[in-house]
This record gives C-alpha cells, sequence and structure tokens, in this order.
C-alpha cells in the first residue's frame, strides 16, 4: 500500500528546489524567480485540486465531470496561447478547433472504447485520463506553434521566392508543417523508446505503488502512451495542415 506523505516529508522534498537554485546562480542564470515561482504554484494548484478531487470523485453526475472537462480544455488552449504567443485571431480559432476536437475524440475513444469505463463519466477515471492526454497534447501543441512560427520567420524570403514562382501557400510551407509536427511528437516518442528500461513512467509506478498488480499497471501504461502519442499527433497534424491560413491572406501573401 502506498504510504502517507507527511508535511515533514513534504518540506524536506524541497530540498531539490533549493539545489536547483544554487546551481542556477552559480551558473549565472537569472531563473531563480521563474523556479521559486513554478515550485509554489505547482505546491498550491496541486493541492486546491487534492481537494476538489476528495469531492468530485465521490460525485455521480455527468455534468460535474463534463464541467471539470471544459475547464481543463479551456485552462489549456489558454496556456498554448500564452506560451506560444498567439495572438493572430485566426491563429487562435484554428488551435482551439484542432485541440478541442482532436482532444475530445481522442478521450471518448480511449475511455468508452478502449477502456470500457462503466460509467463513462467515472471521474476516478475520466479526470486522470482527461489530464494526461490533455496536458501532452498542450505541450504538443505549444511546441508545434513554436517551431512553425519561427520557420516562417527564419525561411521568410524562401517562401516568398516560392510564391513569386507560382507555388500555393500550402505548398510552399509544406517542408515547415512536416518539420513542426515532428517537433510536436519528438519529445512523446523518446519517452517511449526509454520507457520500461531508463524510465518508469508516473501513471505505472503510482498504480505500482499504490499495491496495483505490476502487470496490469504496464498494460494500462503502454494503452494511455499510445493514446497520448496518438492524441499528439492527430492534433498536431491538422493544426500544421490548416496553420498557413493565419499567417497568408486572400491574395496569397504573408502577413508578418
Amino acid at each position: 500500500m502506498l504510504r502517507d506523505i507527511s508535511t515533514t516529508q513534504l518540506i524536506l522534498s524541497f530540498a531539490f528546489i533549493l539545489v536547483l537554485l544554487i546551481i542556477s546562480k552559480l551558473k549565472g542564470l537569472s531563473n531563480q524567480v521563474l523556479i521559486i515561482v513554478a515550485s509554489l504554484r505547482m505546491t498550491v494548484q496541486l493541492l486546491i485540486t487534492s481537494y476538489l478531487l476528495q469531492y468530485i470523485l465521490k460525485s455521480d453526475s455527468s455534468w460535474i465531470t463534463l464541467l471539470i472537462l471544459v475547464i481543463m480544455e479551456a485552462f489549456a488552449i489558454f496556456n498554448v496561447y500564452k506560451r506560444s504567443k498567439v495572438n493572430k485571431n485566426k491563429l487562435k480559432q484554428i488551435v482551439a478547433i484542432c485541440f478541442v476536437g482532436s482532444s475530445l475524440v481522442s478521450i471518448f475513444y480511449y475511455i468508452i472504447i478502449v477502456l470500457a469505463v462503466k460509467p463513462w463519466y467515472d471521474p476516478r477515471y475520466f479526470i486522470t485520463i482527461c489530464g494526461m492526454l490533455i496536458g501532452n497534447t498542450m505541450t504538443g501543441m505549444s511546441l508545434a506553434i513554436n517551431s512553425y512560427k519561427n520557420a516562417l520567420n527564419d525561411q521568410r524570403d524562401k517562401i516568398e521566392a516560392a510564391l513569386m514562382l507560382g507555388a500555393k501557400p500550402k505548398d510552399a510551407v509544406s517542408k515547415i508543417s512536416r518539420e513542426a509536427f515532428s517537433s510536436a511528437i519528438l519529445p512523446t516518442l523518446n519517452s517511449m523508446l526509454g520507457m520500461g528500461i531508463v524510465l518508469l513512467p508516473g501513471m505505472m509506478t503510482g498504480q505500482i505503488l499504490s499495491g496495483t498488480d505490476p502487470m496490469s499497471a504496464i498494460l494500462y501504461q503502454i494503452t494511455i502512451m499510445i493514446a497520448i502519442v496518438g492524441t499528439v499527433g492527430i492534433t498536431t497534424s491538422i493544426f500544421t495542415s490548416l496553420a498557413y491560413k493565419a499567417f497568408f491572406n486572400k491574395r496569397e501573401q504573408m502577413l508578418f
């Protein structure tokens, strides 16, 4: 059975943050405030989440579960906008449509078809799975957007030359789209390559610590990792195929 963590043990774990701050200072970096804020924000957010989950996990309402899903989707999209400095309305629309559409299909397919959870809105499964799929998709989308925007800036001359030679915007940025897609899924693929030998993933470790049979925990981890890479791949693939619409006008000219 999983042992409880005391307040003293929680405080002692922050020694790792102290070490990180010292290393960062010695290297002359200026990210100490970010490290502190990130650590404190993560702690507060998770503590608040724990109190909310105690109530949510006891509820038997599909509406509460769906409300949590809406909040998670909205928060994730907002974070994508913030991380990637998305300020074009057209790009925001494309991001939101790709993110919500793909993640919802993946979530319900995994819960209803793969796991066959009954009832499908069981918060013990639904919320944790949504968190993993949406969280990883959020990271993948941020990587795809940043890669796409940086490549557009770096290769502007090549793109404009291609347009002058008669290429359509979608064709002119096809290589950029492929590279952005590759950047988005690469972290997940790297994690999968080392999983089980170098890395013991959080979901599997948590289940084993709580007393779950290792084989059952491993099978869950395999299916969720496949679902994650699939969701990230589908979402970023659709995004990179449509993103050019936000950077060209109707006369096929670059907008920045």
